[in-house]
């Protein structure tokens, strides 16, 4: 039986606040849906070109009391990017933690506001080791 992968849904308490961090990551909002009815709304964003792989945000007008505290269970998402150093410079300059740092220029974690953890993948090879992501240690969990 073939099966086609849609999205992934994830909880936000702030709407417009889990957007800008998303959109920080490079994704833009390609579809929205709001139900008065059951007083929720679904943005759905993705990565330039990858409109067949969004994520929801959804978010519950009310607030989400099963919004849990720490989402490891959910394990992470994980985007590709050109220069690992680059993006993690970016979304510290704009007040985002950078959780487990590229350290080896291949990989790196960042949380949403939301608590869901984010691994940066370096495009290709791995990057030369490089300061101050070479020495710098974990930053809460990822």
């Amino acid at each position: 039986m073939p099966i086609r992968y849609l999205h992934v849904m994830v909880r936000v308490l702030d709407l417009p606040t889990s957007m800008a961090f998303y959109e920080r990551l490079g994704l833009r909002e390609i579809r929205r849906y709001e139900s008065k009815e059951g007083r929720f709304t679904l943005v759905y964003m993705a990565a330039p070109g990858q409109d067949e792989v969004p994520i929801e945000l959804t978010w519950n007008w009310d607030g989400d009391a099963a919004l849990p505290s720490d989402s490891r269970h959910f394990g992470h998402l994980a985007f590709e990017v050109d220069d690992i150093y680059a993006t993690c410079a970016d979304l510290q300059t704009h007040g985002i933690t950078i959780n487990r740092p590229p350290r080896d220029g291949h990989m790196a974690f960042v949380r949403s506001p939301d608590n869901i953890s984010i691994e940066l993948l370096q495009k290709g090879a791995a990057l030369p080791r490089r300061e101050p992501w070479a020495s710098m240690g974990n930053t809460g969990h990822w």
